[in-house]
């Protein structure tokens, strides 16, 4: 794991794929021009800048693996939607999910 994922506090890839497979919602925190222009299927866009206002749609009972480019927007939301009684993990980059894509 690199500097920058464990000062994200991005958890290693096998344990947020272990996540998925039991259910865990992939939320994306990019800009909706972001997202367009590349995401993953089985994902959720609620850019950032409107988490505060659309967090309430998400599901309570299942955890969120929120995702960005970097790691660094996903960081912020997930220090928000903890606030608000989520259960939530920084997934660090999207790009990382792509294997969901084939399956």
């Amino acid at each position: 794991m690199g500097i920058l994922s464990k000062l994200l506090g991005v958890p290693s890839k096998k344990a947020l794929f272990e996540m998925m497979s039991n259910g865990a919602v992939l939320l994306d925190v990019r800009t909706k021009e972001e997202y367009n222009a590349g995401h993953i299927k089985k994902s959720i866009c609620i850019p950032v800048s409107q988490i505060s206002e659309k967090y309430s749609k998400l599901n309570k009972e299942k955890p969120l693996i929120i995702v960005c480019e970097s790691g660094a927007r996903s960081a912020q939301a997930v220090r928000f939607v903890k606030k608000m009684g989520y259960k939530a993990y920084n997934g660090g980059s999207w790009s990382k999910f792509k294997y969901l894509d084939s399956e």
